[in-house]
Order: structure tokens, then C-alpha cells, then sequence
């Protein structure tokens, strides 16, 4: 499963430092001005996970895969960006093809770096982002309803049920709140999916400080936290000035360069965490003298949708799952102590999957 986040703000907040940080290359151009990200840049990154390494140790694989996520660097919305200004509505169709959206706040005070619109004010930034996106899900909301409405004359039940979405949807745009902000009927859940609004995808808020406030934040953060907080979404402090500067470090040296820093981790674990559980995501383990690999699933997933992830056949054909919780393995020292103790369990087709699971699938023909 490739989680995709859209990294979305206005020019000069540090999106393209930021994606520099997280895909260790210099693929997107920081530069000091609007628009030097010209096409998205999609970086695929390993997701953080030393749960893994442990498992790999017990066992002694030879190989390590984790999970993996991209980030897609948008290049700067400006005010009118839903009407074609900046570089417009191809960027707003790059974020529709996204999960998520990570909005990235500009909440560090440098006169050295320009400001699209001549001042700091992340707050305003975000309302200018999300105003835009609200604009553009209007305009293709009010584009399809004509359509809409003429086929529910008709008595097409697919175009009356869309149609019925569709209100809830321009109801809440036309008020000023985002299409996430909808309580949707979990038999409504695909059809509201297959509206691709930009403001129904689920957000987050990274505050993108100075370095002396990479741990705790600032005032400007605060405020970004609090206004995430009341939208019910999540938000996360990261300096992309100190991210950039360790993802440049060689493996060994980043400990030290972090302790410097009163930090216990780099700012961009913290990010793919949350983006992982913005989206209700988990993660199972496979373990084996060849490979440790980390699996990325749903929330409430069960063993044969698990199985599935490794290969579609496997959820057709399966059978049953060999399973040992991450802390039983790793306590009885792999699964033959897990196996001994009792602790190894045989789970069926409605056993659902939880976080650090170590399973062994078995699948007939």
C-alpha cells in the first residue's frame, strides 16, 4: 500500500526543503523565489520503523525492507490559484491524486527569505490555501451537478445518490468549512471518495519553525496547532533548515548532531507518524533468515486483506495466519520461544491485524 502526501503551502514556507530533507536528494530547487517548482516532484521514502531492526536481528535476516511512503512536492499556491493564477489549476489536479495533504506553514520570522504575500502570518497562509482548494471543489462540484440532475430526472439511482453527495458537499463549501468536515454514512464512504474533492482529503499541519524552536515550537506554531485542533486534524513542529542539514549526515553522525540539538529524533519521523495515523494506517511484520519487511494496512484490516498486501492470491487462497504479537517475539527471542511459551496463535479469516503483528501466512491453491 504507497501512502501518497501532497506537500501543499505558499511560495518560499519551505515545502521544497522540506521534500529535499525527506527524499535526501536535491530533486526539488529551494530557491528564494515564487514558482522554482515547476513540475511535482514525487520522492519515495522509507518509513521510520526500529521496531524493524529488532525483529531483523533476533532473526538474523539478511535483508531489511520497510514500508514506504511518497511525498509529492506541489509547487506554491498563490491567492487565486482555483482561477489560474500562480501556476494553477495543474497543480490543484497533482493534490487530487494524493491521500492526504500535508500543509506546510511558514512559522520562522527571516527577512532574507521573501514572502509572497509581504508578511508572516501562517494563519492567514493556511485560510488562502484552503480557500483556494474550497474554490476549485466548488467550481467541479457545480460543474457535474448540471449533469447530475438530469440524469435523477431520469431515475438513474447512481445520479441520485451522487446528487444527494454532492448537496452535502456544496452545503458545507458554500458556508465556508471544508468537504472533510462531512459525517458520511459508512455506505456513503466510496461514492463521497469518488467525488475527488481536494478538501475531503484528510489534512495535516506541519509548522515550519526556526531551528531554536525545533523541539517545542513557537507562538506561530502554537497558533497553527491550535487552529489544526479545532478542525479536527493533527499538526507536527519541524524545522526543514535542520532537516535538510541532517539528512546530509552519514547514519553515525546524526545521534551526535541531534544531541546537540536537544532533539531525541529527527522532525521528519515525527511527520510520517503522524501521517500514518492521520490515514489510520498499521503495520505487520514478516520475519525470516532472507528478509525483515514491514507491511502497511488499514486500520480493522483482517488476516486475509493483510495476506492480500503481499499478493493478491494470497487473500483469495488463504487459509490461516501464524501470528505472534511484536512483543511476545521479541521477549521469548523469536518464534520458537513464542512457539514453547504458548504464545503463537492460529488466526483465521476474521481475526483482525493488529500493530506490530509478526505473522506467517498459510494459503491453499
Amino acid at each position: 500500500m504507497a501512502l501518497k502526501v501532497a506537500i501543499v503551502g505558499l511560495p518560499n514556507v519551505g515545502k521544497s526543503t522540506l521534500f529535499n530533507a525527506l527524499t535526501q536528494t536535491a530533486a526539488a530547487q529551494a530557491a528564494n523565489y515564487p514558482f522554482c517548482t515547476i513540475e511535482p516532484n514525487v520522492g519515495d521514502v522509507a518509513v521510520p520503523e526500529p521496531r524493524l531492526d529488532v525483529l531483523a536481528k533476533i532473526v538474523g535476516s539478511k535483508e531489511i525492507i520497510p514500508a514506504r511512503i511518497n511525498f509529492v512536492d506541489i509547487a506554491g499556491l498563490v491567492r487565486g490559484a482555483s482561477k489560474g493564477e500562480g501556476l494553477g489549476n495543474q497543480f490543484l489536479a497533482n493534490i487530487r491524486d494524493c491521500d492526504a495533504v500535508a500543509f506546510v506553514a511558514r512559522c520562522f520570522i527571516d527577512d532574507d527569505i521573501i514572502h509572497v504575500e509581504n508578511r508572516v502570518d501562517p494563519i492567514s497562509d493556511l485560510e488562502i490555501i484552503e480557500t483556494e482548494l474550497m474554490l476549485a471543489d466548488l467550481e467541479s462540484l457545480e460543474k457535474r451537478t448540471i449533469t447530475l440532475e438530469k440524469r435523477a430526472r431520469g431515475g438513474d439511482k447512481e445520479a441520485i445518490a451522487t446528487l444527494r453527495l454532492v448537496k452535502v458537499a456544496l452545503d458545507l463549501l458554500n458556508s465556508g468549512r471544508p468537504a472533510r468536515a462531512a459525517v458520511i454514512a459508512p455506505e456513503d464512504e466510496k461514492a463521497w471518495r469518488m467525488l475527488q474533492l481536494l478538501t475531503s482529503k484528510p489534512s495535516l499541519f506541519v509548522c515550519n519553525v526556526d531551528e531554536a524552536s525545533a523541539d517545542l515550537g513557537n507562538e506561530l506554531s502554537a497558533k497553527v496547532a491550535e487552529r489544526a485542533a479545532r478542525d479536527g486534524s493533527r499538526s507536527v513542529v519541524i524545522s526543514a533548515r535542520i532537516e535538510s542539514e541532517i539528512a546530509l549526515l552519514a547514519a553515525d553522525d546524526r545521534k551526535d548532531f541531534l544531541d546537540t540539538l536537544g532533539l531525541k529524533e529527527p522532525g521528519l519521523n515525527r511527520l510520517i507518524r503522524e501521517a500514518y495515523a492521520l490515514l489510520g494506517l498499521r503495520t505487520y511484520f514478516t520475519v525470516g533468515p532472507k528478509e525483515a519487511r514491514a507491511w502497511t494496512i488499514q486500520a480493522g484490516d483482517t488476516a486475509p486483506v493483510a495476506a492480500g498486501v503481499i499478493h493478491t492470491d494470497f487473500e483469495r487462497t488463504f487459509i490461516r495466519a501464524e501470528t505472534i504479537a511484536y512483543e511476545d517475539f521479541v521477549r521469548l527471542k523469536g518464534e520458537s520461544g513464542a512457539r514453547d511459551a504458548g504464545r503463537l496463535r492460529l488466526e483465521g479469516k476474521e481475526y483482525v491485524v493488529q500493530d506490530g503483528d509478526v505473522m506467517h501466512f498459510r494459503t491453499g491453491a
